[in-house]
């Protein structure tokens, strides 16, 4: 079945999957679990398909002897909070991400909010559910206690501010659940202007995925309108794990240099912490941990990973360049609040607008991810490039995720070359000290992995 991917489950709602998957899911889930006779947390976006899968995901654990603590429609990094915060035997958020109107699905997750990905469970799900008899008689009985715990994260989000001085931002909600994370907002100092601020599951003003910039355009719009009205502003993606940033001028920011903007945040109270970045980030993340007194660590791409590699190593922070910003604060996990919250506690005590704390940041010049289709294998391809380089004494050579070289030591320049998880493509990344190294290196790297 196609709808279980690497992190989650996801598919069209009404053509890959409907209730009476979701029903099968959720038994097979349970039993995968162990947690019959446990608690799950069960929360739901507020797309128009949730409430209805909601209702079938919580009948099938029921049946599993399953107790669910429904928490209603919620943000998703509310979901882990709720699983950690109540000592929850695992958690379900119903949600389809920043996808489009048509899509659902459900991200997974263990007690703690330990995530369920392609490699720790997902696939053992499918093999479960495929097997499973459509009049599989029910294994039991548990019960639907609901609890509303938004609150409760709104207070515990709100502990971590120590602004120096009240800001006022722009906020597009984008009609989802960062709609949930604002009341975390409220008698805080930080105060806020609202763009798209009801909830509506067709997100009929753009696209929830601020991945995208061109859905940042009624933000960027909206704080340009009034010089000086707005610190900076913010837009959350349709389950509020994720979030895009623009400056007080409207500019939108690089999400690594959000990355190194909060890991500042978070070092000035834990001095000598470990704070990780994804591997395509530029190497300003790594440099601004370390002058900030934290030890920077590179992570792989993908939240399950990150959060792996957070708890192995106690890292207090992550920031991934997929807008993805975690904290160990959250279970180890995302909380779009949190990251507003720590980007306004650097730009409130710093005396100075947004931008030029951002401008010392953009010293080196980065390609972006470029995609490339193959005829050839994606493995060999990766192959080759390790081969080549390994011979190399002056380089460094990795493979965290994909096959990653260093060279900014001696040439001024690193690449990272990966493959997709679900498509014949090869995905490069690649920083140089100089945009005339970046250009050279890219092309180089490009026509190794067209050839």
């Amino acid at each position: 079945m196609g709808i279980f991917k690497a992190y989650d489950i996801r598919g069209i709602y009404g053509d890959d999957l409907d209730e009476a998957v979701f029903y099968k899911i959720a038994r097979s889930y349970a039993r995968f679990t162990g947690t019959k006779g446990g608690r799950i947390v069960v929360a739901r976006d507020c797309r128009k398909s949730s409430d209805a899968l909601f209702e079938a995901f919580s009948k099938g654990l029921v049946d599993e002897g399953v107790n669910v603590i429904d928490i209603g429609m919620a943000s998703t990094p509310m979901s882990y909070f709720a699983n950690g915060s109540l000592g929850a035997d695992g958690s379900v958020m119903i949600t389809a991400s920043h996808n489009t109107k048509e899509w659902n699905g459900c991200k997974l997750c263990r007690a703690g909010a330990v995530p369920i990905s392609g490699k720790t469970g997902i696939k053992d799900i499918e093999k479960m559910v495929c097997e499973m008899a459509d009049d599989e008689p029910p294994a039991g009985k548990g019960s639907v206690e609901k609890k509303d715990i938004s609150r409760e994260y709104a207070e515990y989000v709100r502990s971590f501010a120590h602004l120096a001085r009240p800001l006022h931002v722009a906020l597009d909600f984008a009609n989802g659940m960062g709609i949930a994370e604002s009341a975390a907002f409220e008698g805080s100092d930080i105060s806020y202007d609202s763009l798209y601020g009801e909830y509506d599951g067709d997100f009929p003003n753009h696209e929830a995925n601020p991945l995208k910039t061109e859905t940042l355009a009624d933000l960027q719009a909206k704080i340009k309108a009034a010089p000086g009205k707005y610190a900076f502003g913010a837009a959350f993606d349709g389950d509020a794990d994720r979030a895009g940033f623009v400056d007080e001028k409207g500019e939108v920011i690089p999400m690594d240099f959000i990355t190194s903007l909060i890991s500042q945040d978070m070092l000035a109270a834990a001095p000598g912490a470990v704070c990780f970045y994804d591997l395509r980030s530029s190497k300003v993340c790594e440099e601004t941990i370390l002058a900030a007194g934290g030890r920077p660590m590179m992570s792989r791409v993908g939240h399950s990973f990150i959060k792996e590699q957070m708890r192995a190593n106690d890292a207090i922070f992550a920031g991934e360049l997929s807008g993805h910003y975690y904290f160990k604060a959250n279970f180890t996990a995302e909380s779009s609040s949190m990251a507003v919250f720590a980007l306004a506690n650097i730009v409130s005590a710093a005396g100075k607008p947004l931008s030029e704390l951002v401008a010392p940041l953009r010293r080196y010049a980065q390609s972006g991810e470029i995609n490339s289709k193959t005829a050839r294998e994606p493995a060999l391809i990766l192959a080759g490039i390790k081969a080549e380089y390994a011979a190399d004494s002056s380089a460094k050579v990795f493979e965290l995720d994909g096959v990653s070289i260093d060279k900014w030591e001696t040439e001024g320049w690193w690449a990272n070359v990966r493959m997709s998880n679900t498509e014949p493509l090869v995905r490069l990344n690649l920083e140089g000290k100089t945009k005339e190294i970046m250009e050279a290196k890219r092309d180089e790297f490009l026509a190794k992995i067209r050839a």
